[in-house]
């Protein structure tokens, strides 16, 4: 008997089959065991002010003065933010900004630094 891979979404190894689909008891998930893997849309890569595609753990720079709601602090241009983490929502980027803590960016204000 042939060894059934495990579950996509969730891991489970419990797969059965059902005709042409493999099915996961645990959730429920159903795929065709012939299907390419799913990859990411062209909408779900996250681009910097240039087009450059970013990842997570990249290097970048602000290129636009950038007011901190609720306070007097302005991020400058030219500050350089490193290993960036890549959300989702408006603010589609999470760091660190040295001097002032932890932030969320719009990638519309940064730029990648080619290292």
């Amino acid at each position: 008997m042939s060894e059934l891979p495990p579950c996509p979404e969730c891991g489970g190894t419990y797969t059965y089959e059902d005709g042409p689909l493999l099915i996961c008891p645990e959730c429920a998930h159903e795929w065709s065991p012939n299907a390419a893997p799913a990859q990411a849309d062209e909408a779900d890569i996250i681009r910097d002010a240039n087009g450059t595609p970013l990842a997570d753990g990249d290097t970048v720079t602000v290129i636009k003065d950038l007011k901190i709601k609720g306070t007097n602090d302005v991020v400058k241009v030219g500050t350089k933010v490193k290993n960036i983490r890549l959300v989702g929502g408006d603010h589609d980027i999470d760091c660190k900004i040295p001097g002032i803590g932890p932030m969320g960016l719009k990638s519309e204000f940064i730029k990648k630094v080619i290292e």
